[in-house]
């Protein structure tokens, strides 16, 4: 895999705050956590927000409106402070990004990146992405999906929150175009291996690889997971293509 390109596409991440849901109930996709929006976060969303900031609606966008141009587009589900996406977003300039996220200090870090690193080719949506999927992207019109380090949900009787389920995973392959890539990654090696069994078991999506896939180049390492590699920690991603 390219040092600097995602999985090929038919057109050409930080720890994440969500947690599971099922497309077709009413369960959010993710858990309301206590923060604080810094002064800086605010003047972001204030001063950003009406350009990068997308409202819910109930109906598919049109990409090449929403980011004056057509190139592929990659949907970020849980970008958490946003490090991550912004990082990727610079290092492919060619792809479009959309980032969802539902708590305001995430979205606020990641509009000052935005601002910062005058990126033209990210937009974010703050809204529970089951829904988003539902009503804003269109079927078979994303080149890929990223979901790095989602909540692990590590007690037995907390598994079914997470977000690796396989109704969320057949409404992602659903709106991925053909050739089009999801890629998770996980530093919990239980979800790992729950994510490997839910991924395989679609239908319409194809491992990469035999097992778990070396880290593509264009996902950077987060502060968390070069802590975590210190201390003997594993992280597993998982990048499998549509059909």
């Amino acid at each position: 895999m390219s040092q600097h390109t995602p999985p090929s596409s038919p057109d050409a991440a930080d720890e994440s705050s969500t947690a599971p849901a099922h497309p077709h109930r009413t369960i959010r996709s993710f858990v309301m956590r206590a923060g604080r929006t810094t002064d800086g976060q605010a003047r972001a969303l204030a001063d950003l927000g009406p350009r990068y900031l997308l409202p819910f609606q109930q109906e598919a966008l049109d990409y090449a409106t929403t980011f004056q141009r057509r190139a592929p587009v990659v949907l970020e589900i849980g970008f958490g402070m946003g490090d991550a996406t912004a990082t990727i977003a610079q290092t492919l300039p060619d792809i479009d990004f959309i980032g969802c996220e539902v708590h305001e200090p995430g979205v606020g870090a990641l509009l000052k990146h935005i601002g910062e690193k005058n990126l033209s080719n990210l937009r974010l949506i703050r809204h529970d992405a089951v829904e988003v999927l539902d009503h804003m992207i269109g079927p078979a019109s994303l080149a890929g999906v990223h979901i790095f380090f989602p909540d692990p949900w590590h007690k037995t009787r907390h598994h079914k929150r997470r977000l690796i389920q396989a109704p969320l995973v057949a409404q992602l392959a659903s709106r991925l175009a053909p050739g089009g890539y999801l890629h998770c990654a996980t530093d919990w090696e239980p979800y790992a291996q729950q994510m490997l069994e839910v991924l395989s078991a679609e239908p319409t999506l194809v491992n990469t690889t035999d097992g778990f896939a070396p880290k593509p180049g264009y996902r950077p390492l987060t502060k968390f997971e070069n802590r975590g590699l210190r201390l003997g920690h594993g992280v597993w991603d998982l990048v499998f293509k549509k059909r």
